[in-house]
């Protein structure tokens, strides 16, 4: 099994998908003239926008929700393995495929609001959507939505449950040991599954709106909660940061860890962290009540921002700083001890692919409490992100049944398949688990990305979407989107709120 799976996840995460990465962020960079720059203000302001719709969710919810997929064991447990394999180098490739992703998130957000649809009194939208609408290509729409439920439903929930599960033991110790299906498993272990379920299972069967109301208070809180301690560490080492920067930017560009490996690892973690290009931000952009689909853009774009620049280097600071790290070859043998080890600073037993390094950072300064707080942060976090792949594959599930009449069944089903896949993940030993997970991004990754890209030389929505509404906020405004006048076919949704909002306004100048 777990030869099968690194064969499949070498080939989907061939070099060729790397480049295509960091190509589409470049293309939609130069597209828009780095509106993830000359935006910013705009991002932040858009943030706390007042939703009184019943129908979707806030601009900042959506980002909560978006957030609560980007902010989780990627940026703890991501963030070690890309320096354990790829060296600090590849924290630099990690900000690059941030900066530039940043764009590529604003083209798929933006394309999931224009072709979102209502359903069941909700709003729902995304790749699968704007590929059946933009390119008329229902098969794309079918595929993309095939891999989604099957990568948010079954390959990446054990990921996150995985590094959970981890950080407990890390923290308390396994516990007695339980013989089970899966071999010895620790009673913590399995005490923190339970918890997980548990809350897994109210919180999904309440729908989107009680998704966006748990991750609205949980993910800032503990993002913010996650960056000061973070910050703690630099202020009481501020003269060590201008060598690590240095260490970060130099080691980015030698063979001291392999240029291959530091921008391999760098991009694979990044694009797993913040999910630009991926394809998962739409869902949650998509159910966001706002009035013109460029808005949702420039939000999702902010939320990569949060997730690399603020939480990846957050936690890579960390790290580096306190010097808790290895920098391995991946064919190096942790149990037996064989094989390259390029830089060694903590035992190398000590596995590269968790929470180990953050969780040895901050014990070196704060002692147990350090390793504790960890533990909390990856399990909010991890759990958080649990519920955003679920809402994902739900959305999918919804786009594939659209036309049958037992759909709800077959969510019912989706919800079953998730929560076995985190009970799997947690008390799965085996080194794999992430491996499934990238094969999961990357499936999604070629498929959208390729996508965003085919869609620009057919129709161009998403840079058309952004320029009417630069025209309309430089006219003064008020905001509309009126798709057919910007020459977008099959936006039904947008038209016909358009014509709503024209009767409104004429029964208005008549009174």
């Amino acid at each position: 099994m777990e030869g099968l799976v690194n064969t499949v996840n070498n080939i989907i995460w061939s070099p060729a998908l790397v480049f295509l990465c960091l190509a589409a962020g470049l293309f939609y960079s130069i597209l828009t003239r780095f509106a993830q720059l000359r935006h910013f203000r705009e991002m932040v302001r858009l943030l706390f926008r007042p939703n009184p719709s019943k129908k979707g969710i806030s601009s900042f919810q959506a980002l909560s929700v978006t957030l609560s997929g980007r902010v989780g064991a990627g940026n703890i447990a991501g963030v070690a393995a890309a320096i354990g394999f790829g060296g600090p180098g590849a924290v630099f490739w990690m900000w690059v495929v941030a900066f530039l992703g940043a764009s590529t998130a604003f083209a798929e957000s933006t394309l999931g609001q224009v072709y979102k649809e209502e359903q069941n009194g909700q709003y729902r939208g995304g790749p699968a959507y704007y590929f059946e609408k933009a390119l008329g290509q229902k098969w794309l729409g079918i595929l993309f939505a095939l891999s989604a439920v099957l990568a948010c439903g079954i390959f990446l929930p054990g990921v996150q449950a995985n590094v959970v599960g981890n950080a407990v033991t890390q923290v308390f110790g396994e516990g007695d040991l339980v013989a089970t299906a899966f071999g010895d498993v620790g009673m913590h272990k399995l005490i923190s599954l339970a918890v997980i379920l548990v809350v897994l299972g109210f919180i999904i069967f309440g729908g989107i709106k009680r998704i966006a109301n748990f991750t609205q208070i949980v993910v800032p809180f503990m993002a913010l909660a996650y960056i000061i301690m973070a910050m703690l560490i630099v202020f009481l080492n501020l003269d060590k940061v201008p060598g690590v920067l240095s260490l970060i930017v130099s080691d980015a560009f030698t063979a001291k860890a392999g240029f291959g490996a530091a921008i391999g690892w760098g991009v694979k973690r990044g694009i797993y962290s913040n999910e630009a290009g991926q394809g998962t931000g739409p869902h949650a952009s998509s159910a966001a009540e706002v009035n013109h689909p460029a808005q949702q853009g420039l939000v999702q774009a902010f939320s990569v921002y949060i997730d690399t620049l603020f939480v990846c280097t957050a936690t890579a600071l960390m790290i580096l700083i306190t010097q808790q790290y290895n920098v391995q070859t991946e064919d190096f043998d942790m149990l037996a001890n064989t094989g390259v080890m390029i830089v060694q600073n903590v035992p190398p037993s000590t596995e590269v692919a968790s929470s180990a390094f953050t969780q040895l950072a901050l014990s070196s300064v704060f002692g147990h409490m350090g390793q504790v707080f960890v533990g909390l942060a990856l399990f909010f976090f991890a759990f958080t992100t649990i519920l955003a792949y679920y809402y994902i594959a739900e959305t999918n599930v919804a786009y594939l049944t659209r036309f049958l009449n037992k759909k709800y069944t077959i969510l019912f089903y989706v919800k079953l398949v998730i929560m076995a896949m985190v009970a799997y993940g947690t008390v799965n030993q085996a080194g794999y688990i992430w491996d499934m997970g990238d094969i999961g991004v990357g499936l999604m990754a070629w498929i959208n990305i390729l996508g965003i890209i085919a869609i620009f030389f057919v129709a161009k929505p998403a840079i058309m979407c952004l320029r009417d509404y630069e025209d309309q906020k430089k006219a003064g405004g008020p905001v509309r989107f009126d798709p057919v006048k910007l020459g977008i076919k099959n936006a039904p949704f947008w038209e016909k709120r358009l014509a709503k909002q024209l009767a409104e306004d004429a029964k208005n100048a008549k009174e």
